[in-house]
């Protein structure tokens, strides 16, 4: 086999791991929530809960993952989270209660936070080695296709009349047949791996590191929440499966273009930009309820915030020499605090407003700040 043609199956084991660590992991409740609140009885409160216990989770599995004293293979702690995180995901569709639901997506943070941190560090550092590093966009984009499969899913579940328990079931096994395939794909890494120290201590670092928290609360929320605005707005409950599917088509090839314009304007600048798109897009459903704009907002959602993750991470090794997993850790711990707060936070709201509108106008702020922040630190020399 070529080498040419190994960093492309390389690429591509990548990309199928973040479909099921994060497209699937992660984002399969948010079209399937409303069918619960539905069926359930949920309250807007007790679904950011159930919301927040999975980033949580995933705090503890990034900050576990980029300790210096977890020691051993790469490659099994993150196909060990691919099928810890299949096993959750199916799991979840056989419980009934808040507190089960809570703890499944507690594990499962932990399983998605493992299989994110070590692919991002195992695929990547193979592509740069080999030469191929421009295809790490087919890795991140991997969040995209996840999330249009979990739209599938979802939605294809419906069409046979299987309600929101089995989408969760199929959902699984969709993932562990898919964590099998992974297993074909990405080799264990051949060189052994090098100690750094990395600079902590750095400003720039820190202030990203922020910006980084205050982007995930900004889009945690309408990426959580999305499809229960769609349900309960009148008018616009026919484009439900539809919408969905937008944010994730929207998302597949969207690293590779804001890469593009990383290498012509900076990685900073660029994440400055997308944050000021993603916040239009969370405009466009607070301004007006039309399907136009509720289609806006899927395109500018999954169009920026999967590249924004991506672009995070390499703006941040800009600023450090140190272990790549090290950093990609603490950037995910930031990224975990902020989605914790997100959910809960925006439900809390919905309860005693009746109105998701002050939770996207916050999170409109946050994504302006983020993007403030990092401009500063684009123009600054630390």
């Amino acid at each position: 086999m070529t080498e040419s043609r190994s960093a492309w199956l390389i690429a591509f084991g990548g990309m199928l791991t973040l479909a099921v660590a994060v497209g699937i992991g992660r984002f399969l409740y948010t079209p399937i929530l409303p069918s619960m609140i539905a069926d359930l009885g949920l309250s807007k409160t007790q679904a950011g809960w159930i919301a927040s216990a999975n980033y949580v989770g995933y705090l503890v599995g990034a900050l576990a993952a980029s300790s210096p004293k977890l020691y051993g293979s790469r490659r099994l702690w993150m196909i060990g989270g691919l099928f810890l995180g299949s096993f959750t995901t199916a799991a979840i569709g056989l419980v009934f209660d808040l507190v089960t639901f809570m703890g499944f997506r507690f594990i499962g943070g932990i399983a998605s936070a493992f299989a994110f941190v070590y692919s991002s560090t195992l695929v990547v550092d193979q592509l740069i080695r080999m030469g191929r590093a421009e295809l790490s966009a087919i890795h991140f984009g991997g969040v995209g296709l996840g999330i249009t499969l979990s739209a599938l899913i979802v939605y294809g579940a419906a069409l046979y009349g299987l309600d929101w328990s089995w989408q969760w079931i199929v959902g699984g096994i969709t993932s562990l047949l898919i964590a099998i395939l992974v297993c074909q794909l990405v080799p264990e890494q051949s060189q052994s791996r090098v100690v750094y120290e990395t600079d902590k201590k750095s400003p720039a670092l820190m202030t990203l590191i922020t910006a980084y928290g205050l982007f995930g609360f900004g889009y945690i929320i309408t990426a959580t929440f999305l499809m229960t605005i769609v349900r309960d707005t009148d008018g616009i409950q026919q484009l439900e499966p539809v919408i969905w599917l937008v944010v994730g088509l929207a998302g597949f090839p969207s690293v590779a273009v804001w890469m593009w314009v990383s290498r012509r304007i900076g990685v900073l600048k660029t994440f400055s930009v997308a944050c000021i798109a993603e916040a239009t897009g969370v405009c466009a459903c607070v301004l007006w309820s039309s399907p136009i704009s509720f289609l806006i907002s899927g395109i500018l959602l999954g169009g920026t915030f999967i590249a924004l993750t991506a672009l995070g991470l390499v703006g941040a090794r800009t600023f450090i020499n140190g272990d790549p997993r090290q950093v990609v850790g603490l950037m995910t711990a930031s990224f975990g605090c902020g989605q914790i707060v997100g959910p809960t936070f925006a439900g809390i709201l919905y309860d005693i407003t009746g109105s998701f509108t002050p939770a996207l106008i916050t999170s409109i702020l946050a994504l302006f700040i983020s993007s403030i922040m990092v401009l500063y630190i684009s123009k600054q020399d630390f």
